[in-house]
C-alpha cells in the first residue's frame, strides 16, 4: 500500500481529498500546517508528498526546501497544490525541489489521475 502524506490548512479540502485517496487504497497521513508536515516526514516514509503552498508557521515552499535538504529520503516525489498559479510561481515551485505542480481549485478526478501516474 502506497503511504501519502497530505500537508494542507483548510479542513474541508484536507477532508476531501483524504477520503478521494483513502477510497483508492492509499494510506493517507494528514498535516495542518509545514510544521507538523516535517514532523511526520521525520517519522515515516512516504510515496508522495503533497503541499499546499500557503500554509500558516511554515510555507509549502519552505517544506520543500527542508526536504530536499535532508540527508534521508529525498527520492521522495512532492507535488505542490497551489492557488498561486502564475508561470513563474510554479517555476519558482519546481525550482525549490517540487516535482509536480496542481492549480488550485483542480478536481479530485484530476489530482487522482495524477498521484496514479505519479506512483505507477
Amino acid at each position: 500500500m502506497k503511504r501519502i502524506l497530505l500537508a494542507e490548512d483548510e479542513e474541508i479540502l484536507r477532508m476531501l481529498v483524504t477520503d478521494t485517496l483513502e477510497d483508492e487504497d492509499y494510506l493517507v497521513d494528514e498535516a495542518e500546517d509545514g510544521l507538523e508536515a516535517l514532523n511526520l516526514f521525520s517519522e515515516h516514509h512516504y510515496d508522495l508528498i503533497i503541499l499546499d503552498y500557503m500554509m500558516p508557521g511554515m510555507t509549502g515552499l519552505e517544506v520543500i526546501k527542508e526536504i530536499r535538504n535532508s540527508p534521508v529520503k529525498q527520492e521522495t516525489k512532492i507535488l505542490m497544490l497551489s492557488a498561486k498559479s502564475q508561470q513563474f510561481e510554479q517555476e519558482k515551485v519546481l525550482d525549490a525541489g517540487a516535482d509536480f505542480f496542481i492549480a488550485k481549485p483542480f478536481s479530485p478526478i484530476e489530482l487522482l489521475a495524477k498521484i496514479k501516474e505519479i506512483l505507477q
